[in-house]
């Protein structure tokens, strides 16, 4: 594990590493008067993420490497499967010891976010990353905590089905809505079937992704500012909740899944839900803006598949919910209470223009820094900006939302709701249950 001390501030960075380099961390005299660099004191530390396969993983080990190669700052990169970051980072938080927990990491904000400040875990950045903070301060709400900016967000993306152009055209699908209704979104599952096509993979192993349904049924039927009261008050006895189930439940019934959904996982492997639809085994796959690049990974050529295409969930007839609001959230970067204040300073720079644009044209997600907006390769991800900034709210994963307690609950009803033995009450009750023990 990577050394903990702290040493001289480095200069906190609002834009790129030849900012670092300019700007002066390493500037001194020695005693003869030769130019000296803190490189001499080479601080280490270690970054956690999840880009663990193809082009994303070789990019983000160059970044490391290029911000040791300016900054004599040595980075130790540990990529893993999201769900083993998880496990780890839990574990290391649990623990207590600083020397297991990683320098930067990965925060999907919410209530996750709140218990680390809670438990002293996380660093304020509003005055460290000001400059940063103010470049992306259109997504910074859900990662902020009593007006402190706990996480710089990377990735701003939505959830919606991305889907396999070529399969679709095969059934007799050319004309597919951008947003469609859940009568044309059926029509869709009947012909890929009738084309003896499987429609979707969904990753049930792994609880979340199915969770992803329920969580965009609840979109669809409880509009935004009543979702938000009923977390604020643990109070979950508006019938939305129970609409949205029962939505999650007429979807189910359509048997529109993998073999073996229950025990799918999200994305490791080519027989993971992401793996089945990249490689052409499944028509759909409900997830965020990450497919693609995790697609791209999952391929014998490690390149994303160009078939990808993207649609909404489906709108219900008298839904109460904004049909414009969809359902997401995103990444970002935080830095651990005892991390080194060059942490602080990669962090900043992975905001940076250049890896951000990095980070766009290798289609790794949304990126936030909007220099890089533009720089997206793939057409499909590329349409996904204009639906995410031009208006409509987007509800934050509720599970991240609620926290890791609540949350668990809720998806572990889920769960239980794909595999047949939970109905929209049995969700409802589970979620108030732990939000009541959470009181």
């Amino acid at each position: 594990m990577m050394r903990k001390t702290r040493s001289a501030a480095l200069v906190a960075l609002g834009g790129s590493v030849a900012l670092i380099l300019s700007g002066c961390i390493g500037a001194g005299s020695g005693s003869g008067g030769e130019e000296t660099s803190q490189n001499a004191n080479a601080q280490e530390i270690s970054w956690w993420h999840n880009s663990n396969q193809g082009e994303g993983q070789a990019y983000y080990e160059q970044v490391a490497k290029d911000f040791e190669a300016d900054t004599g700052v040595k980075v130790d990169v540990q990529a893993m499967q999201h769900e083993d970051m998880l496990t780890k980072l839990q574990a290391a938080f649990q623990s207590g010891d600083d020397a297991q927990i990683p320098d930067v990491y990965m925060s999907r904000g919410g209530g996750e976010l709140a218990a680390e400040v809670d438990a002293g875990l996380v660093r304020d950045l509003t005055a460290d990353s000001a400059d940063t903070i103010s470049n992306i301060s259109n997504f910074t709400d859900q990662y902020t905590v009593d007006d402190k900016v706990y996480a710089l967000p990377y990735s701003i993306g939505l959830v919606g089905f991305w889907y396999n152009k070529d399969l679709f055209e095969a059934a007799g699908i050319s004309d597919v809505s951008p947003s469609p209704t859940i009568e044309e979104f059926e029509g869709y599952l009947d012909k890929l079937k009738d084309a003896d096509t499987t429609p979707l993979s969904v990753g049930a192993g792994d609880k979340w992704p199915a969770a992803h349904y329920w969580y965009y049924s609840v979109v669809r039927e409880c509009p935004f500012d009543v979702v938000e009261a009923a977390i604020e008050s643990a109070d979950y006895s508006d019938p939305c909740f129970i609409k949205a189930g029962e939505h999650t439940e007429e979807i189910i019934g359509q048997e529109p899944f993998n073999r073996g959904f229950l025990t799918t996982p999200a994305q490791s492997g080519p027989t993971s839900a992401s793996g089945l639809l990249a490689t052409g085994k499944v028509a759909m796959e409900l997830a965020g803006h990450w497919e693609p690049g995790v697609a791209g990974g999952l391929t014998e050529d490690g390149e994303v598949p160009s078939f990808l295409g993207w649609f909404a969930f489906p709108t219900f007839d008298g839904q109460g919910g904004d049909p414009a609001d969809q359902m997401g959230g995103g990444d970002a970067w935080s830095v651990s209470a005892s991390a080194p204040d060059a942490a602080v300073d990669f962090a900043n720079y992975l905001l940076s223009d250049e890896v951000q644009q990095g980070f766009a044209e290798r289609d790794m997600g949304l990126p936030t820094n909007p220099t890089a907006t533009g720089s997206l390769a793939n057409e499909t991800l590329a349409q996904l900006i204009p639906v995410r900034d031009g208006g409509g709210v987007t509800q934050l994963y509720l599970d991240t939302r609620l926290g890791q307690s609540v949350g668990g609950a809720m998806n572990d009803e889920i769960a239980l709701m794909f595999a047949g033995e939970a109905g929209p009450q049995d969700v409802v009750d589970a979620i108030q249950t732990a939000a009541e023990a959470e009181q």
